[in-house]
């Protein structure tokens, strides 16, 4: 299969990935720019790189220092790294010459589909991953989940004590919790951004 071809294998598949899967999921702008740059540029260089004879691992470490730059200077959540390095895996099967030829569309259709599955809304819809700011001070961890159950209308499978402050008299937990229904978090629970949350 041709460079050129590839080429336009990549454009489809990045169109797909960015604009049908994540866009629609997400709704952040920024990450879109980051998406279709970062694969872009991926094929372009490991494309120029083949032609040209040069190793291809020249132009992978230096996509894999950018990456870690990218990564350190932007807040991502875990779904967003995972859309961050399919770009990137889509890139770089669109920028090689692969045999047998349909290896590499194969590949592409794979990591679209996991991302469609793995990141689909009602896959484990009722699960949620939670830090809480308490107006209290726990030190006995039955008390903090049955306070943490009372407030989330949920069953928690997990927590994580961040930080008990005595003497201001809060806890930071993290908690992993399955909501019981489809409710909303109680009124006196409010959103102060995203994965966090604090109990007045």
């Amino acid at each position: 299969m041709t460079l050129p071809l590839m080429f336009l294998l990549d454009l489809a598949a990045i169109a797909v990935m960015v604009f049908a899967l994540y866009f629609p999921r997400h709704r952040r702008r920024d990450m879109v720019v980051a998406y279709l740059v970062v694969n872009l540029g991926l094929v372009a260089i490991t494309a120029a790189l083949t032609t040209t004879g040069i190793s291809a691992g020249l132009g992978f470490g230096l996509f894999a220092v950018l990456s870690i730059i990218r990564l350190r200077s932007a807040e991502m959540d875990q779904p967003e790294v995972a859309y961050y390095f399919a770009s990137m895996t889509i890139g770089l099967l669109g920028g090689l010459v692969i045999s047998p030829a349909w290896l590499a569309p194969t590949l592409m259709v794979a990591v679209l589909a996991a991302m469609a599955i793995g990141d689909h809304p009602r896959l484990f819809a009722r699960y949620r991953v939670t830090t809480m700011t308490l107006d209290a001070a726990y030190t006995d961890e039955r008390l903090l989940i049955a306070r943490l159950e009372e407030l989330l209308g949920a069953r928690v499978h997990r927590i994580k004590v961040r930080r008990v402050d005595l003497v201001e008299a809060t806890t930071v937990v993290e908690a992993r919790y399955e909501l019981r229904d489809a409710a909303a978090i109680p009124a006196r629970v409010h959103v102060v951004h995203q994965h966090e949350v604090e109990v007045a």
